[in-house]
């Protein structure tokens, strides 16, 4: 009779240990493998993580596993990886598991995706027979058509590839040069190149030599807005080696890339979750815009994705790219200290002027009969020369809404959303309020607690595009943020390529890596909401959104500019943005200030984020915590403190923040907090109230 043999194996579930099961007689797995099993009464594809353990405490309890799943084993490179987010984000590796893995696998081949552009090829085809001769929607349409004819011949397997060479500038070819050095001294590089410097470019040249060098290539980008134009650029050169992947391709698409990536050459360009594909031979890992906070997970576990994407590389022995304009400190920092090579970039790609910047003091402008409601007298005779000369135009707010909150002009409450700490935005729209942290929804009139009437306070976006649509009646506006419908966001983006569009307000999406040609003015309006954030990283950040925002314009022969509306005018990152200084000289005041207070990089911070539907008994069990960590005496420790939203969906929130040094005991320290708090909330039966935010942003 065949010995009894006992296995332990990952759910994806919170839990602090791994599940023994006893297999039954016959069924061989390895580590790695995926098993069906049951939990709790439920049933889970679970992944086997040791093999032949010892005969556990109490060997009645031990379940059997089930039959295989039939699913892909785990790598022990996805293990790596899972482990070490674990560990260093302070979480179980059945939660990173759990995101890991799709949980609905779908069989897909090359045909569907096929399928989808002869489709869209089709409806091209249609729509440009019934525009006008000679209309620029039929030239936009026909022009539409041409492209998707050639990713359809680049799509064909049968079709031999060869190694491309994207055509470089002088100043990139030397930047390529120098960040093939680096690697060559086992360093990864940070290119720092100002928009419109052409980093794509040097990103294409990179992975074409991996997949010439017979490896693969993984290329970043933070937002799921960006890889529409950056994948048509891609396919040009990669054809059907090119693999996108993100959160909103479906479960058939994904599934595809999933198998592909285990069984052929490719390229993939996705979001912070493609670092969980099963990468195999992986050459060469890019992460653009590094700085991007969208590359924060913000939800359990927290990683973020481009330091999960350096420790993937290292886990593959692949070449490691960071890219962006405007660097995060962190990254700055490890320039700074060798670890990283830094290679600038300032010569755009086109020959470019570049935007010139002008600050408009709006506390000035209201002294002199200077605004028109949110728009300076300045700043609409530049849009109107602007549109005189053909030219586009992108305004920021970084508010969404009609306006940002709703007064009575009564008893002046400020209608507040009954679940959480903040006001509710009105959506014209809807003639709603809402609430933009739970989505709760209430008619906008009257007043709750007086029966007055509601005056909206502040403008958001649909405000600021109903007062444009009212000053320049003549051109084409429209507005992207997180009102607007997925299906939508493509065809406003292509509309505003194609120059349909004038005029496009949005929120801080319009100034992701889009490359929009024609734009020669772009404006943020209410800039001293990005400066005026209780956030030691707010001026960072500030810094990046702008910079960002000032490279849209200007991107080809003819010199942008950047207008920028605040009552803040004398703001360092105003002086920055003028020139008024230097950049290594903010750089290093920036990081001057970071080592004086203790923030990272110079140390690490954690901060455990407690929720509960009771205030009184969150504010207690906040404060034992605190104690307990106190005890520890392991860093600097502030709280619990109650952030500017402190209260979300019926769950009241606490803070309390955690500063450790940077030092060879870093990790032992983390462990043992992690286990303080599974202990806490075991002791008190709270589990589920506390989560763990390791490098918050």
């Amino acid at each position: 009779m065949e010995k009894k043999r006992y296995i332990q194996v990952i759910v994806p579930l919170r839990l602090e240990w791994f599940p023994y099961y006893l297999l039954p007689e016959g069924m061989d797995v390895h580590r790695g493998s995926r098993i069906k099993v049951n939990f709790a009464g439920r049933p889970y594809s679970a992944v086997v993580i040791n093999t032949y353990c010892p005969v556990p405490a109490d060997p009645s309890k031990v379940k059997f596993a089930d039959v295989p799943d039939n699913l892909p084993d785990i790598t022990e490179a996805e293990l790596k990886l899972w482990k070490f987010i674990a560990d260093y984000y302070l979480c179980t590796i059945g939660e990173v598991y759990k995101i890991a893995c799709p949980s609905v696998i779908v069989k897909q081949d090359q045909t569907a995706r096929i399928a989808r552009l002869h489709e869209a090829l089709e409806d091209k085809l249609a729509k440009a027979e019934a525009a006008r001769e000679g209309t620029k929607k039929k030239a936009a349409l026909l022009e539409a058509a041409r492209r998707i004819k050639e990713q359809l011949a680049l799509l064909d397997d049968t079709l031999p590839w060869e190694p491309v060479q994207a055509k470089l500038s002088k100043a990139q070819t030397e930047a390529l040069g120098a960040i093939r050095r680096s690697f060559i001294d086992g360093k990864p590089a940070l290119l720092d190149g100002v928009t419109g410097s052409g980093k794509t470019e040097i990103y294409i040249s990179l992975a074409s030599e991996t997949l010439a060098q017979g490896r693969n290539a993984l290329i970043l980008v933070p937002e799921i807005a960006l890889s529409g134009q950056l994948e048509e650029r891609l396919l040009a050169y990669f054809g059907p080696r090119l693999y996108t992947y993100h959160s909103a391709e479906s479960a058939g698409s994904r599934s595809l890339v999933t198998d592909a990536v285990r069984k052929k050459p490719y390229v993939v360009l996705g979001t912070r979750s493609a670092i969980f594909l099963p990468h195999k031979n992986l050459g060469l890992v890019v992460v653009d815009e590094e700085h991007d906070s969208a590359y924060k997970q913000d939800s359990t576990p927290r990683y973020n994705g481009r330091d999960c994407a350096a420790v993937l590389a290292t886990i593959h022995g692949a070449k490691l790219l960071l890219g962006s304009a405007t660097p995060s400190l962190e990254t700055l920092f490890n320039c700074f200290n060798g670890k990283y090579a830094r290679i600038v970039l300032r010569e755009r790609y086109f020959g470019s002027k570049g935007s010139t910047v002008e600050i408009i003091d709006t506390q000035a402008e209201f002294k002199k009969n200077g605004m028109v409601g949110s728009f300076s007298r300045k700043l609409i005779a530049q849009i109107q020369k602007t549109l005189d000369k053909g030219g586009q135009v992108l305004v920021l707010r970084a508010r969404r809404a009609y306006s940002t909150a709703m007064q009575c002009t009564v008893c002046g409450e400020i209608v507040k959303c009954p679940r959480c700490n903040v006001p509710m935005s009105y959506h014209k729209d809807s003639g709603q309020l809402v609430c933009h942290y739970c989505g709760a929804r209430k008619a906008s009139q009257p007043c709750p607690s007086c029966g007055g009437t509601l005056q909206g306070m502040g403008s958001g976006t649909q405000k600021i595009e109903e007062e444009a649509s009212a000053l320049f009646p003549d051109a084409a506006i429209a507005r992207l943020d997180g009102d607007t419908p997925a299906a939508e966001r493509k065809v406003i983006t292509e509309e505003f390529a194609s120059g349909k569009i004038k005029i496009l307000i949005g929120t801080q999406i319009l100034t992701k890596g889009f490359d929009f040609p024609d734009v020669n003015l772009v404006a943020a309006i209410g800039a001293d909401n990005l400066i005026g954030l209780m956030d030691f990283r707010a001026d960072e950040k500030a810094v990046q959104i702008l910079s960002q925002l000032q490279g849209r314009a200007g991107r080809r022969s003819t010199a942008g500019m950047l207008m920028v509306q605040t009552s803040r005018s004398d703001h360092p990152v105003y002086k920055f943005l003028s020139g008024q200084i230097a950049p290594e000289v903010f750089e290093s005041e920036m990081l001057a200030q970071r080592k004086e207070f203790g923030y990272p990089p110079y140390a690490r911070m954690i901060d455990f984020i407690l929720q509960d539907s009771f205030e009184q008994r969150l504010n207690n069990l906040s404060m034992l915590l605190s104690e307990r960590l106190g005890r520890t005496k392991a860093g600097t420790l502030l709280g619990p403190f109650s952030p500017s939203v402190d209260k979300i969906a019926g769950r009241h929130i606490r803070i309390i923040r955690l500063s450790l040094a940077r030092n060879k005991s870093l990790q032992s320290t983390k462990d043992a907090l992690h286990k303080l708090v599974a202990d806490f909330e075991s002791y008190h039966k709270w589990s589920g109230h506390i989560s763990i935010d390791v490098d918050p942003l």
